[in-house]
């Protein structure tokens, strides 16, 4: 396996004895679960658009659950996607427990305001290789990034917005709480300069 590879590893504390979550009762060494499995965008996704929900289910704290880890506790990224099935949009937008827009469950969430691109500060949400490498690539050619707190009402006046993800990388998001975003062209020209500069440092790594 060369190309197009998607590796996912897991790893757990072991086997355990009942009657409880306590690790000193784990009978076993922990355990490392590694899956490849080839994975390659298809060129159709790139035109897709995606309609947001602002989800009732809120990125937890971090006292409990660091929202930063890509864990087995998934109950909030299960429920959460199910209110977006009966909103009849794509996937949902999740707030953290200050209201503030933190991430989509499966994807990376950013907008565009004043030829600025924000983000989420990432206290509540998973880094993400893509959504790293949109800041990165917004760092290198001098374009205004900003990760912070950032509102609902600040998201509904932005003059784009678009997520990220491994497949197919950068995605337009034309609508979110039934509220189209302003901009007439579709992706809007920040994001089409994104995507653009994304896939060019793609293609350099792969090369």
């Amino acid at each position: 396996m060369v190309y197009g590879v998607y590796v996912r590893s897991m790893v757990t504390i072991g086997n355990k004895k009942p009657p409880s979550q306590d690790y000193r009762l784990k009978v076993t060494s922990p355990k490392n679960v590694i899956i490849p499995e080839y994975k390659i965008t298809i060129t159709e996704s790139k035109r897709y658009r995606v309609r947001l929900f602002a989800s009732k289910i809120r990125r937890g704290s971090q006292d409990y659950l660091d929202q930063r880890l890509n864990c087995h506790s998934k109950l909030h990224e299960v429920t959460a996607p199910r209110q977006t099935i009966r909103a009849g949009v794509d996937e949902p937008l999740m707030l953290d427990i200050n209201g503030s827009v933190s991430t989509c469950n499966a994807t990376k969430f950013f907008i565009v305001r004043n030829g600025e691109v924000w983000t989420s500060t990432g206290s509540y949400c998973m880094n993400g290789v893509t959504r790293s490498e949109v800041i990165s690539v917004c760092e290198k050619k001098e374009i205004v990034v900003r990760q912070k707190d950032f509102s609902m009402v600040d998201l509904y006046g932005a003059d784009e917005a678009f997520v990220t993800g491994k497949f197919p990388g950068l995605t337009t998001v034309v609508e979110v709480d039934r509220q189209r975003l302003p901009c007439e062209a579709i992706p809007g020209e920040m994001t089409s300069r994104l995507r653009d500069l994304y896939n060019q440092e793609f293609e350099d790594y792969i090369e």
